[in-house]
């Protein structure tokens, strides 16, 4: 199926553009193209095919999660300039904090 430059015009006129005939004509050969290949598509057989997850296959790039020593809330709450009830305290953003 290929795309008709009128068909082009009317598009381009309904979303406000101003083509010129050279424009006109190269939209309508490169839209063509783009049907063409999607029908292409269209007649291929999915059967077995096995859909992929990701178009390139790839290893997790980050190490693993693993659990370690940590620090008490007490070694943690010794820097920090506030804290309450075992909590860090910042700013209050409400009117009267």
């Amino acid at each position: 199926m290929s795309i008709a430059v009128d068909d082009v015009r009317h598009v381009a006129a309904l979303a406000g553009l101003s083509l010129s005939d050279a424009e006109t004509e190269s939209f309508a050969a490169e839209l063509s193209k783009r049907v063409e290949y999607v029908e292409m598509l269209s007649q291929g057989d999915p059967d077995g095919v096995e859909p992929a997850g990701r178009a390139i296959a790839r290893e997790n790039p980050l190490r693993p999660d693993r659990v370690g020593e940590t620090l008490s809330s007490e070694e943690v709450l010794g820097n920090a300039p506030e804290s309450e009830a075992g909590l860090f305290r910042g700013p209050g953003f409400l009117p009267g904090d």
